[in-house]
């Protein structure tokens, strides 16, 4: 059995866990020994849960518009890893979906990251994983951390969530698409190679 295969396991059989491996969900994250880019999110969605494939659901598909890669190179490249804030579906709040649970990320993520010595870059989604990640070096708002993207390179890249629900956030800010999403597809496609 690998480390990988054993930290795996440990977080099937924690405790905490308990609720999600009694419905047959197993945790949803995806490491790589060779990965450049990380992806570090809130927590899987309903149906990526489900299915039991991250990212698998229309915020997914922008998600990969957004960073300039296909679904083949987004699954199989070797180059890409997943780490969301939390492993399991959190279900559904009053507007969207609840937020991950606190101190998981701490627990589990620096064991997993030890395994992935090549990481060059995080991409850091949405506000819970930029307070994560970025904690008191982000802007006071997500907008600002987002538009001051190239202060936190080359090491993170603060891009809004994806999902369906921040359209109006995208169309509200149109330097997202003009300034920041190329940027982000040149960082991509570097570290792709």
């Amino acid at each position: 059995m690998t480390d990988a295969d054993k930290i795996f396991e440990a977080i099937r059989q924690d405790p905490d866990n308990a609720d999600f491996t009694a419905q047959g969900w197993d945790p949803l994250y995806h490491i790589e020994p060779e990965a450049t880019i990380l992806i570090a999110s809130q927590a899987p969605g309903r149906k990526a849960q489900t299915t039991k494939t991250y990212w698998n659901d229309p915020s997914g598909d922008r998600l990969r518009t957004w960073m300039g890669v296909t679904k083949d190179q987004f699954y199989h490249s070797g180059k890409i890893a997943v780490l969301p804030l939390d492993f399991y579906y959190p279900g559904k709040g009053k507007s969207g979906d609840l937020p991950p649970r606190k101190d998981f990320a701490a627990k589990w993520h620096p064991s997993l990251l030890a395994l992935m010595p090549k990481i060059q870059l995080t991409i850091v989604i949405g506000a819970y994983a930029q307070k994560y990640y970025l904690g008191k070096h982000r802007e006071k708002t997500l907008t600002a951390t987002v538009k001051n993207f190239r202060t936190y390179l080359p090491d993170y890249f603060p891009i809004v969530h994806p999902s369906p629900l921040n359209y109006g956030w995208v169309n509200r800010n149109p330097w997202f698409m003009t300034d920041v999403v190329p940027a982000l597809q040149a960082q991509v496609t570097a570290l792709m190679k």
